[in-house]
């Protein structure tokens, strides 16, 4: 039986659990949310919208999979920490290349385990997501709280450039077989596509289709891309506040009023509604899940997506040129947009990310139809 050493997490409303470190020594802090998936653990570690958060598991027995080095999301992990309930003693997987614990010491992430994740997840839905600190290797519940009550909170916090790709780059790997990733088709159109902190699997689904793709970083210039003769833009998803992005915001009205096919997810999303001037607001705790329903309103099908965000646009501030599309069966909150006048359409949640599992693939194909057919391919069927 492994040993493990004693680890605390401390929330910023002075709730301390106490278990044991199955990661990284040393301490961490962020902004403590539930994610209710119960598979996929790599690749919320490596997804960059996580970055500056602490993601808590409610599914109780994490790692039975264990990692491999196919199921990274970026070339990093931003979570900026882990919170279980239990560790399996074993992995098994015919790609299992590393247990959990071994990987998260390895990529130096705090991680607990061993505490009540029902009752973290009571207090984090009640009080919403709050400041919190995991500090392994010692039992010092004050300097943990101290570092909880310090962490500044997201709201405000401009993090897709931090985040983001430093230089411009090409894409060419498509979608996974059990051969491994497949080259990408033959390209039918040139996008260029924003890193806000993108995910993979959405490059990898663009590519699929034919897509050409040339990743550039958060604060490129409108008129840079521009350049590059684009025949559709693409809007990552990220982490952080979208309101002081404003870089972005500017290059996407931009591409709007040239009539630019434009296609966001997730902040990409947030950020296409306030660049048309809608608002956005911090929620309460967020949606992360891979089990989230959300109803297309042009079809009227419920579709299962997958889930990570913590702001939103508001619902209530569309302009008159955004309709909705989407919305969340569980709180009615805005799940996706498409403008009116020119081919921009968005989507909050994930469609990459497998939920369903393919219940929402169907947007990529609208991106492409947009580059085909313009703005008619976003409107209602008659």
């Amino acid at each position: 039986m492994p040993s493990f050493i004693p680890a605390i997490l401390a929330l910023a409303d002075g709730t301390v659990f106490k278990g044991q470190s199955i990661g990284a020594d040393g301490v961490t802090s962020g902004e403590v949310v539930f994610n209710t998936a119960m598979s996929g653990y790599q690749e919320i570690l490596t997804d960059p919208s996580y970055c500056r958060q602490i993601v808590t598991l409610t599914y109780p027995h994490i790692g039975n999979t264990g990692c491999n080095a196919e199921d990274f999301e970026s070339n990093a992990n931003y979570a900026a920490g882990l919170v279980i309930r239990d560790l399996p003693l074993v992995a098994s997987n015919w790609r299992t290349q590393d247990d959990l614990s071994s990987y998260l010491k390895k990529h130096g992430i705090v991680a607990i385990a061993g505490i009540d994740t029902r009752k973290l997840t009571r207090i984090l839905r009640e009080k919403g997501a709050q400041a919190g600190c995991i500090l392994a290797g010692e039992v010092d519940e004050s300097k943990a709280l101290a570092m909880a009550r310090a962490f500044p909170g997201l709201a405000g916090m401009d993090l897709a450039k931090v985040v983001s790709a430093k230089e411009s780059y090409p894409w060419t790997e498509a979608e996974w077989t059990l051969k491994g990733y497949r080259a990408a088709a033959e390209p039918r159109f040139h996008v260029v596509a924003y890193d806000f902190g993108v995910k993979r699997n959405i490059l990898r689904m663009l590519a699929e289709r034919g897509c050409r793709l040339t990743v550039v970083p958060a604060q490129t210039p409108a008129a840079d891309v521009l350049a590059m003769k684009p025949d559709g833009v693409f809007l990552s998803n990220g982490p952080g506040d979208p309101e002081p992005c404003d870089y972005a915001i500017a290059a996407i009205r931009e591409f709007l009023d040239r009539g630019i096919p434009t296609f966001g997810i997730c902040l990409g999303h947030q950020l296409l509604a306030l660049a048309s001037g809608a608002k956005t607001a911090k929620m309460k705790f967020g949606h992360h899940g891979a089990n989230h329903p959300v109803k297309d309103l042009d079809s009227g099908q419920v579709l299962i997506t997958s889930q990570n965000h913590g702001f939103a646009a508001d619902i209530d501030s569309l302009p008159a040129n955004l309709r909705v599309t989407h919305v969340s069966l569980f709180d009615g909150s805005l799940q996706g947009i498409a403008r009116t006048d020119v081919p921009a359409f968005s989507f909050q949640g994930h469609p990459e990310a497998s939920p369903g599992p393919h219940d929402v693939a169907y947007l990529f194909d609208r991106f492409l139809d947009a580059m085909s057919r313009g703005v008619a391919a976003l409107q209602p069927a008659q």
